[in-house]
């Protein structure tokens, strides 16, 4: 399976140039703080004129619009992942829009509040996509020493390794990272300008 993988793409979104692939994965920050809800519906038209089979899309912390159960179904042609999971193709993917933000969209700043939610995650997860990074992988925030990641979705994910991990939310973190068990790819398309000045990373999953 071809997956392509984009996040933190603030509206700007049809300035992509989206590789094809089986399945588009965006991983959060749709908008920008949702001033302009209407985008939401743009962003949606845009999904669906992509040609990929299967589309998720996650939340991030900008996307406040979304916090409400009632406001979800301005998705339609993609399946919106909030600390849910789906099934494709023999493949397992859960994905989670929680960060350690204090007063972001679908924040968690408290320490025990996210060690619960993590533990929330099913331990048969072949793809895991969150909007923010684990402790210390490609979470670097403009700086080698400045790590914004969640230490207990680290631990999380170490415990049962999936074979891929999407995210995005630091942008300067923007990569992938190979271990024996796991991809990690920060899709953060956001550049330091303000423009999508990255491209979609795309990784072949084999269906088992």
């Amino acid at each position: 399976m071809r997956i392509v993988c984009i996040a933190d793409t603030h509206e700007l979104h049809r300035e992509l140039v989206v590789p094809p692939g089986d399945l588009l994965i965006h991983a959060g920050d749709i908008s920008v703080l949702s001033k302009r809800p209407w985008m939401y519906r743009h962003f949606d038209i845009w999904l669906g004129e992509l040609p990929h089979r299967h589309k998720i899309v996650i939340p991030g912390n900008n996307d406040y619009l979304l916090e409400d159960p009632k406001e979800r179904k301005v998705i339609t042609n993609a399946m919106l992942l909030v600390d849910s999971g789906v099934e494709i193709e023999g493949i397992k993917m859960w994905g989670s829009p929680v960060t350690p933000l204090y007063g972001g969209a679908f924040g968690k700043s408290r320490p025990e509040d996210r060690k619960k939610h993590w533990a929330q995650i099913p331990e048969d997860a072949d793809v895991l996509i969150t909007h923010g990074p684990p402790f210390a992988i490609l979470d670097h925030g403009g700086s080698a020493e400045r790590r914004e990641g969640c230490p207990y979705l680290f631990e999380a994910v170490f415990q049962f390794m999936p074979r891929l991990h999407v995210f995005g939310h630091i942008h300067a973190g923007y990569g992938t990272l190979r271990t024996s068990d796991t991809v990690f790819v920060n899709a953060s398309l956001l550049g330091d300008s303000g423009s999508l000045s990255r491209e979609p990373i795309v990784i072949d999953l084999q269906v088992r």
